[in-house]
C-alpha cells in the first residue's frame, strides 16, 4: 500500500493518501486544502482517486472537498452528525482567518462499521464523537499479510493529547470514552495517524497521553 502524509492549510492539516498498488486507485483523506500537491502526489504514483473521505468537517479538513471532486469526479464521504458543522463552514472559516471554501454536495454519508474497499485497500469506518459528533477514524490493515494496522484518526487522538472539546459539537466526555471504548481497543502497535502533528500508537498513547490516564 502506498501512504502519502502531505500536512495542508495554514492549520497543517495530515492528509492521507492511500494508494493501491495493483490497481492504482486511491483513497484521499481529509483534502483541507492545497489540492495541487495533493494532485502532484497522485500523479506521482499513476494514481486515480476513486473516495474522498473526510474524518469530520472542520474546515481545515473539508476546505478542498469540492476542489478534488470537481477535478476528479470521485464521491466525497462524510458522517452524518457532522452535516450541520460543514453547514457553518463560512462562519469556521472567518474563526481561523481564511477565505471560504466553496461547499460541495455530500455523495455518502459514513457510518460505523463501513467498510470502504479500494483495491486491496480495506478501510473500516469507527464512530469516535467527541471532537464533533460525526468524527469518525479509518482502521486499515497494512504490512505483510496484514498483520499490521494503522489508523488515520482525524482529531480524535494525537501525540501526547486528544482532539479540542470547545467548539460545537465537542464534548470532553464523549472523546474519552470514544479513545477508551474504540481506539484503545485496537492492538498496542497499531499505527496512528493523527490530523495534526507526529505520528504516534495506539501503546504509546496508552501508556503516555495525559488525558487518557483520568479512567
Amino acid at each position: 500500500m502506498i501512504h502519502e502524509i502531505l500536512p495542508v492549510g495554514i492549520l497543517q492539516c495530515n492528509c492521507s493518501i492511500l494508494g493501491d498498488e495493483a490497481s492504482r486507485t486511491a483513497i484521499v483523506v481529509d483534502p483541507g486544502d492545497e489540492i495541487e500537491q495533493i494532485l502532484d502526489v497522485l500523479r506521482h504514483h499513476h494514481l486515480r482517486v476513486e473516495y474522498i473521505v473526510i474524518t469530520h468537517a472542520h474546515v481545515d479538513h473539508i476546505g478542498g472537498a469540492k476542489k478534488l471532486k470537481d477535478l476528479t469526479g470521485a464521491p466525497v464521504y462524510l458522517n452524518e452528525r457532522d452535516m450541520e458543522i460543514y453547514g457553518m463552514i463560512s462562519e469556521q472559516a472567518r474563526w481561523i482567518g481564511i477565505a471560504p471554501p466553496e461547499k460541495t454536495a455530500i455523495d455518502v454519508l459514513l457510518r460505523d462499521g463501513d467498510v470502504i474497499e479500494c483495491g486491496k485497500i480495506t478501510a473500516t469506518v469507527i464512530h469516535t464523537p467527541g471532537h464533533t459528533q460525526g468524527s469518525v477514524c479509518l482502521s486499515i490493515p497494512d504490512g505483510p499479510d496484514h498483520k499490521e494496522r494503522k489508523l488515520i484518526a482525524g482529531d480524535t487522538l494525537f501525540r501526547g493529547s486528544i482532539g479540542r472539546t470547545d467548539l460545537p459539537g465537542g464534548n470532553y466526555a464523549q472523546i474519552i470514552r470514544s479513545i477508551h471504548e474504540k481506539v484503545l481497543a485496537l492492538d498496542d502497535a497499531t499505527l496512528v495517524v493523527p490530523g495534526h502533528g507526529p505520528l504516534t500508537t495506539v501503546g504509546r498513547e496508552r501508556e503516555r497521553n495525559p488525558f487518557l490516564q483520568e479512567m
